[in-house]
């Protein structure tokens, strides 16, 4: 009989299936962050061929909606959904509910992923503090620095957490057409932000990227929470809790 020690834990015991679990997710992580960080160094280095993309989608999106009001009307409204004060509403009714149903976790993730974001998009902007476009007759006039895009990163973080939430109470045949309307709406707030003249396409794009980042990263630690407790770990088709069904149910 062997007498090393790897030989005294089998390969499907609960260390090692945890181990393999956190490997996964380490990778997702860093799928998501490097990307970032390769965006942005291209950012800090002004990168030739980027710029010109930058400019010319500017330049052509402003062009197109400088004859075309009603484009600018609803690339407006798009915006301002995506809005810090309209997540601030939808977040905030999203914990206060979740604390009624005595959801505490959920609500702290909720809250610490929402607030934890914001706060991180601000640091980057003012470590890399790039300047906002610049255009004749802007449609939209935006304080602050430019990368990455609040508006994105926040939609993307906040999308994530109310279909991670609430994914649980949505009927199976209905989870895919609501995710796919989500991304939708997540792709037309970054879009408008472009078409308004108020970011560039890489500041949306860095936008999109960090907020995956970050709502990975507070996911794992979530399904690692849920781990020491003896429950399953987080599935994105199951939400975060599946189990909190029925008190997720506002029927």
């Amino acid at each position: 009989m062997s007498s090393r020690p790897w030989a005294a834990e089998p390969p499907s015991s609960p260390r090692r299936r945890d181990a393999a679990r956190w490997a996964w997710a380490g990778a997702a992580l860093v799928l998501v962050a490097v990307p970032f960080a390769l965006l942005l160094l291209l950012v800090e280095d002004h990168f030739g061929p980027m710029l010109a993309a930058d400019q010319g989608a500017r330049d052509s999106l402003h062009r197109f909606g400088l004859t075309r009001p009603l484009f600018v009307e609803v690339m407006r409204v798009l915006s301002d959904s995506g809005s810090a004060l309209a997540w601030q509403v939808v977040i905030g009714a999203c914990v206060v509910w979740l604390l009624w149903r005595r959801l505490w976790r959920l609500a702290i993730f909720t809250a610490v992923t929402v607030a934890g974001s914001s706060l991180l998009n601000s640091a980057v902007k003012a470590l890399v503090h790039r300047t906002r476009p610049v255009v004749d007759h802007p449609f939209v006039h935006e304080a602050g620095a430019s990368f990455p895009s609040g508006h994105a990163q926040a939609a993307i973080v906040g999308y994530g957490v109310l279909l991670l939430v609430f994914l649980p109470v949505l009927p199976v045949r209905w989870r895919r057409p609501v995710v796919a309307v989500a991304a939708l709406v997540v792709v037309g707030i970054g879009f408008s932000r472009v078409a308004l003249a108020a970011h560039y396409v890489s500041d949306v794009v860095g936008g999109f990227v960090l907020g995956a980042a970050w709502l990975a990263a507070l996911t794992a630690l979530f399904s690692a929470w849920r781990l020491q407790r003896g429950r399953a770990p987080v599935s994105p088709r199951e939400g975060l809790a599946p189990e909190d069904a029925p008190r997720l149910d506002p029927t």
